[in-house]
């Protein structure tokens, strides 16, 4: 009877242990998404095209801090509604046991 070496039919190894979280990893936000929202405020708010004029330090600056508070804003909001919904199921899930062992 000869012995065979069973073959793996799942992901091979690489170096980081089988773990699936090493594949499914994404960068938190990529730098084009950011370029993009650059480019548009520069060609709407100061009526320029980006590839054409270069905007000065002050202007650069200024269009960073607009897209840190959008996504400041952003996260706030989401925050917020987050902790709000959090707090309903709380307390529906506490009514809910509170009623089952009152009865």
């Amino acid at each position: 009877m000869s012995r065979r070496r069973r073959q793996s039919i799942g992901f091979g190894y690489i170096g980081f242990g089988n773990s699936q979280a090493t594949f499914n990893q994404k960068s938190t936000t990529p730098f084009s998404k950011y370029k993009e929202k650059l480019d548009m405020e520069a060609h709407l708010h100061y009526k320029m095209n980006f590839l054409h004029q270069d905007l000065s330090k002050e202007d650069k600056q200024k269009i960073k801090d607009k897209l840190r508070r959008q996504e400041r804003k952003l996260f706030k909001r989401t925050a917020i509604i987050s902790l709000i919904v959090f707090a309903v199921i709380v307390y529906v899930s506490y009514y809910l046991i509170t009623q089952i062992l009152s009865r």
